[in-house]
């Protein structure tokens, strides 16, 4: 019996210990993406978007943490000519533009590996839950938008690779490319994915 209580004794303490040198902050970030589309049929020109999101990190030693985040992200790519997408049924004109953007809600979980106190390399996996997508054709006299969701695929998958800066205990700086692997639209004949260049300041409570 006595035997059994010392080894509970040592087991909560090692726990103790454990749970001390763990630390949880939870925090906030927001910052500008640079998105486009990838792959066989991909219009690969960039689109200045947004993202803003809550995130949470763990850190369960000197060197590693787990960082999970739910982010809103507005992606897609940029303007390209009709004549460029070669469209059957338009009239060709380099001065009739159209543009996809879809807004995910993303949910990134980083595995981080602190290179030093203040530096960490950020590696993980993302999977979108598609909100929103519309599709703009603009002409000289004209714009048109429309909703694209029926068209584009519900969920995305993708992985993230950056770094982040701890500015001060609290503050941060972040750059990651998250490379999508899933197609975005559900037509198989049409191979894009997404990719983004995130660029991103936060703060940790």
């Amino acid at each position: 019996m006595m035997k059994m209580k010392k080894k509970l004794i040592m087991l909560l303490a090692v726990l103790a210990c454990m749970s001390a040198s763990a630390q949880v902050k939870f925090g906030a970030k927001v910052g500008l993406d640079l998105t486009n589309f990838w792959g066989k049929h991909a219009g690969h020109k960039m689109a200045l978007n947004y993202q803003a999101g809550l995130m949470m990190e763990y850190q369960f030693s000197n060197l590693f943490a787990v960082a999970p985040e739910v982010v809103f992200a507005s992606q897609g790519n940029g303007e390209r000519s009709l004549y460029e997408e070669g469209w059957v049924g338009e009239e060709p004109s380099s001065k009739t533009m159209i543009s996809f953007q879809t807004n995910y809600i993303n949910v990134p979980v980083m595995l981080k590996y602190y290179a030093t106190p203040a530096f960490s390399i950020d590696f993980g996996p993302q999977v979108g839950f598609n909100v929103y997508s519309k599709y703009t054709i603009k002409g000289p006299d004209n714009k048109y938008v429309t909703n694209n969701k029926k068209y584009t695929k519900a969920v995305d998958f993708g992985l993230g690779l950056g770094a982040t800066y701890n500015l001060t205990d609290n503050a941060f700086v972040q750059a990651r490319y998250t490379l999508g692997l899933t197609n975005v639209f559900k037509d198989d004949f049409n191979e894009s994915k997404n990719g983004n260049i995130q660029l991103s300041i936060g703060y940790r409570f």
